[in-house]
């Protein structure tokens, strides 16, 4: 992508790529053509994850190698996508010479409608992150069936995560940014993850909290924001994982959680039982009522009285 990306008033723009959702043809995920259209989706929904893979070429371009020790990637996601729908990145030029800035980022289709916002930054910016900036509590939930059971301020287990490179492999087989650092050795030693890749390593700490404590539903990224903390994050090493719970609420559609993960370097030891903090995530995760027996059960009810 290096040679494709031009600058036009301020802004670095990568060049339009059709993501591919590998997920089309399966069954029970947002990602399911069939599952996406009974909820009235044009289709199958490429997770946001992906669209994150299209940045690191444009972050490389306006921050260099230190954004992958340094830097994050604040999205709030604004419309969804079909598979091979023509999308691109654009990151803002950062100001010569500065060190710690943050700049707008966002995703957009062909026509210039943005499918997701926020900013993108390197070392320790003076302004919160565009997720980080969000009032999470400003829609409360009025009523909770799908996450009913969680609870704000909730810390999640402590699990061993890991991105393999059978993982990357996977992902180079449809990236739409393939970059060399995901298939050979780093200046860093090891390999790098993609962000979807990475995405995955960092919310395994919510999906081992909500075992048992979430409805049947269908669920999809809301908005995310991964910070390398001091990374970068490295393929084929086994991290400390755990998080926080920060916000539940609903909207008319969905209900959805906030909260916030991290990884520490176990073998990095700051002092006892403690290591290197390596990388965070923010992440809006969200599911959706009409997929719920508990929405499904309540409406069935309601016609029959």
């Amino acid at each position: 992508m290096t040679d494709e990306i031009i600058v036009r008033e301020g802004y670095y723009y990568g060049p339009l790529r059709a993501p591919v959702n590998p997920g089309r043809d399966t069954t029970g995920n947002i990602h399911s053509d069939d599952d996406a259209r009974e909820l009235g989706f044009r289709g199958g929904l490429v997770a946001g994850s992906i669209h994150m893979e299209m940045f690191p070429p444009l972050l490389l371009r306006a921050f260099g190698e230190r954004w992958f020790e340094r830097g994050t990637l604040s999205l709030y996601f604004l419309a969804p996508t079909l598979h091979g729908e023509e999308v691109r990145a654009v990151v803002g030029v950062p100001p010569e010479g500065a060190t710690d800035v943050q700049v707008e980022a966002w995703a957009e289709r062909a026509d210039g409608q943005r499918i997701g916002e926020g900013t993108a930054s390197v070392g320790d910016s003076p302004e919160p992150s565009a997720l980080r900036a969000r009032k999470l509590e400003r829609y409360p939930a009025e009523e909770l069936r799908i996450l009913a059971e969680l609870c704000a301020g909730d810390e999640f287990p402590v699990v061993e995560t890991q991105v393999t490179q059978e993982d990357v492999d996977q992902r180079l087989k449809v990236i739409t940014e393939p970059m060399p650092w995901y298939s050979a050795p780093s200046r860093w030693g090891a390999t790098l993850p993609t962000p979807a890749a990475q995405v995955q390593a960092l919310i395994q700490p919510a999906y081992a909290y909500l075992v048992g404590r979430r409805a049947e539903a269908i669920g999809l990224f809301g908005a995310i924001e991964l910070r390398n903390v001091d990374g970068p994050f490295l393929v084929g090493k086994t991290y400390r994982a755990g998080g926080t719970l920060l916000h539940v609420g609903d909207s008319p559609k969905t209900e959805y959680l906030w909260f916030d993960t991290w990884a520490d370097d176990p073998s990095a030891s700051l002092r006892a039982g403690s290591g290197r903090r390596v990388a965070e995530m923010r992440m809006q995760l969200r599911f959706m009522k009409a997929s719920s027996p508990l929405y499904q059960e309540a409406e069935a009810t309601a016609e029959t009285t």
